[in-house]
């Protein structure tokens, strides 16, 4: 009976020490997934399943992590350069940032998490680890109450947003909006429309000029330059609306006020310039 025990006594401790190996495991293999360079595509899959079993606070403390092991002084106090605030910026490059992205893997609950802690590379990150499909209006609206910056707002506007259902609708609404970055996420969005979704009809992108020509007006920097780009990418999407573009262009460009006259003459010079030429002579 003294041997049972004893033997009973063994199995239970070595069950207890196998089972922390494979808890100490797999938190491991979920702090790789954070942290180490792209894998092949099996090998990241099974890490980011690893990654997205732990719990959110830990999962939001490997990918801030992962944010500052890649950052750099010097790359954060260049960032004032561009016009982006640094106050709670790592110094993380774009690049660095869409590797993390595709190391994580999709995650919803962190993206928010990341959004919430309002540092700039966290929230450039939470773009992509999103998924637009399920992106509802209200967190469309609510994100875009939060940008303060050009490069946050477009990034959503380009990685994320573009590719929700809800986007033209967006377009619309945020165009009316007189908060800056709003009004200036509309048209970045109508930019990434031209880019991204190839089944829109020309009506709809028609329907965009129509709005770059009635806000043209506002002589705010960053949204005179996304008016501008949606403008310019309209232009570059297929011949008829090219056709478009150049119409609106010259209206705006022969303007008695200074926003709409250089949006005009902005977009007239890349749109009849020869990259704009060749482009266009490629499709169908």
């Amino acid at each position: 009976m003294a041997r049972t025990a004893t033997t009973d006594a063994i199995t239970r401790t070595a069950g207890k020490k196998a089972a922390a190996k494979k808890t100490v495991a797999k938190k491991a293999a979920a702090k790789k997934a954070a942290t180490k360079p792209l894998a092949p595509a099996s090998e990241r899959k099974a890490a980011q399943a690893a990654f997205a079993a732990l719990p959110l606070p830990q999962r939001l403390a490997q990918a801030l992590d992962a944010l500052r092991a890649d950052a750099s002084a010097d790359y954060r106090d260049g960032m004032a350069r561009f016009a982006i605030p640094n106050e709670r910026a790592f110094g993380v490059p774009m690049v660095k940032i869409q590797a993390v992205a595709k190391r994580l893997g999709r995650d919803r609950a962190l993206a928010d998490a990341l959004w919430n802690s309002a540092w700039y590379e966290a929230r450039l990150l939470a773009a992509y680890l999103d998924d637009p499909a399920a992106v509802s209006a209200a967190q469309m609206d609510r994100w875009a109450r939060d940008f303060d910056n050009w490069a946050v707002c477009d990034t959503v506007c380009f990685a994320l947003f573009d590719r929700s259902p809800l986007a033209w609708r967006k377009i619309e609404q945020w165009a009316r909006r007189e908060d800056e970055f709003v009004r200036r996420a509309a048209f970045a969005l109508l930019a990434s429309k031209s880019v991204h979704d190839k089944q829109a009809s020309d009506a709809e992108f028609l329907h965009g000029l129509e709005l770059v020509e009635a806000y043209a007006f506002d002589e705010r920097n960053f949204v005179k330059k996304a008016v501008n780009w949606a403008l310019r990418s309209i232009g570059k999407r297929n011949a008829a609306l090219h056709a478009a573009a150049l119409r609106t262009a010259t209206r705006l460009a022969a303007s008695a006020q200074a926003a709409p006259r250089w949006n005009g003459k902005n977009a007239l010079r890349e749109l009849n310039g020869p990259a704009t030429a060749r482009r266009l002579s490629r499709k169908p």
